[in-house]
């Protein structure tokens, strides 16, 4: 089927520089792949960090996005789990060796020889994408395509962040972003309490956090009124760790959910003392994915999505960029000018 044909695709040439619209060739699936026609891909902040060079040696050239909603028009050699017409997503772990001690002991998200899509492989900002048939994930029938692209990385990396947390009551969000808005979902369906932080003064992103339930939001500076039994950073801020530190109780976790954060200063030792524990979300397993797919129609999550083209990605990637999101973007990739 994809032999000789051509899509379009937004192309990242150069790190520090905008996406470039190209007509490429339709990839053609390999051993075990699965090419893809793809119906909506999200934006996510790790694409921004991708596009600056704050993830170092991405694939160049490369098709960046990792929050895919596909449908399958082609099988390669020896793939059997996903059938040709099969609606499926595809998130940031894209392939492993599945032969390491961390692929076999259920940490399959360590695995050193990982790779990854929108970074290492090419990902979702195009009409055509080839999968790993191993890390393609069944998305529940209840959501349309724009609104289950965020669910792929957005709510995986929250739910994951959200296991790291605990059991913790009441939990503060730091970042009210594409993963907060789901996280604090799922969180609220489980009986938690969400303490809602924002870029000091931001009040339409904390009247966001207010309609989806939070019992507070304010400004990242601010002390919450009651102390917090964790707290998950997804803004990539190192600064927030000490303050996030120092809003949870004795015996409290800081989980920082981002792939990549600024440097975190210096940490005063009593705001360690009472044994608080900082910990990080590297990736996610497919594990999470089919525990959060579960979840995830039961709540019900729902997500508030932006629409735009896909010759709009660069327009996406600004306003993700200036806090001016409600919600999620994604790239409609059907829809033509």
């Amino acid at each position: 089927m994809s032999r000789g044909l051509t899509m379009r695709a937004m192309v990242l040439e150069q790190v520090h520089q905008p996406l470039v619209l190209r007509n490429r060739t339709v990839p053609t699936p390999g051993a075990g792949q699965v090419l893809l026609e793809v119906l909506a891909c999200a934006v996510c902040r790790t694409d921004l960090h991708v596009v600056d060079g704050e993830l170092p040696h991405p694939k160049l050239p490369l098709i960046i996005g990792h929050e895919i909603v596909g449908r399958a028009v082609e099988v390669g050699a020896g793939a059997s789990r996903i059938a040709a017409g099969a609606r499926v997503g595809v998130p940031w772990l894209g392939w492993t060796d599945g032969v390491c001690e961390y692929c076999k002991g259920g940490q399959e998200n360590l695995c050193a020889q990982a790779r990854f899509t929108g970074y290492t492989l090419d990902g979702g900002y195009a009409e055509y994408a080839v999968a790993d048939e191993r890390f393609c994930i069944p998305i529940p029938e209840s959501y349309a395509d724009a609104e289950a692209a965020p669910l792929l990385c957005a709510g995986l990396i929250g739910y994951r962040s959200l296991v790291r947390a605990g059991d913790a009551k009441r939990l503060g969000i730091y970042g009210f972003g594409a993963a907060a808005h789901i996280l604090a979902q799922v969180a609220l369906f489980q009986g938690r309490e969400i303490y809602a932080f924002t870029r000091p003064g931001d009040q339409r992103a904390q009247q966001f956090a207010r309609s989806l339930g939070a019992a507070w939001a304010g400004g990242s500076g601010e002390p919450p009124p009651q102390e917090l039994d964790a707290a998950i950073i997804f803004a990539p801020v190192g600064a927030l760790v000490p303050l996030a530190l120092g809003a949870v109780r004795r015996g409290g976790t800081v989980v920082c959910g981002g792939i990549h954060m600024s440097d975190v200063p210096s940490i005063p030792y009593e705001l360690l003392w009472g044994e608080r524990t900082i910990c990080s979300v590297a990736n996610l397993t497919r594990k999470d994915a089919a525990e959060f797919m579960q979840i995830a129609p039961k709540v019900p999550v729902r997500t508030t999505i932006q629409m735009f083209r896909l010759e709009q990605a660069n327009e996406a990637l600004e306003r993700l960029r200036g806090g001016q999101l409600e919600g999620a973007a994604v790239l409609n990739i059907r829809e033509r000018r």
